[in-house]
């Protein structure tokens, strides 16, 4: 095993948090390490070819895809900033030291602040057939079409109405992929109403309070089965319907991927608003480890604009812990709490806003 000089952050994790992060920290004076587990920086981002709306200190108006972009050039040439790709972190431990593994060895690192931005992974749900090839995750598609240019059907039931599953709708419509229906379990859409609207137009049905019974085929997907559900959320006998497709696409929500966190032993929190076990953080994103700070997906799953603006926080947090700080970083840090609170503010924003509320310590700050 060897063993890195130590440095003063090290970020895990390359997607819109991490990079906010990272840039953040280097900005600040810190010595910057930015991990991740692939070989181009932007997680998420790097298949997301819609437009952002919002502020501009959020990049409105730029597509996802050209945002790690904007980052990467910035961190690139900046001599704050190291950077380890296809590395993967595989522990940390009580004496600070994290481990992190490359595919050819393992190499220790000593962050003196640690900040975990990595993500989080998606949720499948129970259905018959559903190993059946033609079943994927939301993710998958998107991977498949916005990063390889390769369609995954001809027509598509998409299972989910929350942003990701809207937004994948669209783009299958824009590559020329016809859309059977959009079905939600819950009474209402889960994302924002915007992106519905154009699936409307486009003549999608979306159809609220269904659920996916089955799929159906030998060596492939051929169709589905759907039926309305009741307040239990259980299928309604009776109202069953037959849906032909060859891929089903689950949107069904993400899940925070937090296993560094538990290693670090930092309080943990089932948030279901937030998308499961989250850790219990103050305002500037550092969580009961001192030395450990979080942003993203990570903290509770939200878009990627809170994502960016909950890992610049963290950044400038971790840095001036440590006694480094940018110029003008008090404004700047006032100015992303309030573009924050503006993100989660609205009907859209009120059950991220109480998750929240239950992962965040009592007082806003650590005594």
């Amino acid at each position: 095993m060897n063993l890195l000089k130590e440095v003063d952050i090290a970020v895990i994790g390359a997607g819109p948090a991490g990079l906010a992060a990272a840039l953040a920290c280097a900005e600040a004076g810190a010595s910057t390490l930015l991990i991740d587990a692939n070989d181009v920086p932007g997680g998420q981002l790097v298949k997301q070819t819609h437009k952002f709306f919002g502020s501009e200190r959020q990049h409105a108006g730029t597509r996802g895809i050209q945002i790690p972009e904007l980052f990467a050039k910035k961190l690139v040439e900046h001599p704050n900033v190291e950077t380890m790709w296809d590395t993967t972190a595989s522990g940390y431990y009580d004496s600070g030291e994290l481990v992190v593994e490359d595919g050819k060895r393992f190499i220790k690192i000593l962050p003196k602040r640690l900040i975990v931005s990595t993500g989080a992974s998606e949720r499948f749900v129970l259905f018959e057939n559903n190993d059946l090839p033609g079943v994927y995750g939301a993710g998958a598609v998107q991977t498949l079409m916005n990063v390889y240019g390769v369609v995954p059907g001809d027509r598509v039931l998409m299972v989910g109405s929350g942003n990701i599953g809207l937004i994948v709708s669209y783009q299958l419509i824009q590559a020329g992929v016809d859309v059977a229906a959009v079905i939600e379990a819950a009474p209402c859409i889960g994302g924002y109403l915007v992106h519905a609207a154009k699936l409307r137009r486009a003549g999608v049905p979306i159809l609220t309070s269904h659920t996916i019974v089955a799929a159906h085929g030998e060596e492939c997907v051929t169709g589905a089965t759907i039926a309305k559900v009741d307040e239990k959320w259980q299928a309604i006998p009776g109202t069953e319907c037959e849906i032909e497709c060859d891929v089903i696409c689950l949107a069904v929500g993400l899940m925070p991927l937090v296993d560094i966190l538990w290693q670090a032993g930092c309080e943990m929190k089932y948030v279901p608003e937030l998308g499961g076990h989250v850790p219990v953080r103050d305002d500037n994103m550092r969580t009961s480890n001192p030395n450990v700070y979080v942003a993203g997906d990570s903290g509770g799953v939200e878009e990627a604009s809170s994502a960016m603006i909950t890992g610049e926080i963290a950044g400038i947090s971790a840095a001036e812990s440590l006694g480094l700080k940018a110029p003008e970083a008090d404004a700047r840090l006032a100015q992303l709490k309030a573009d924050l609170a503006a993100i989660r503010s609205g009907p859209a924003g009120e059950k991220i806003c109480a998750g929240v509320c239950r992962a965040t310590v009592c007082g806003g700050v650590w005594e």
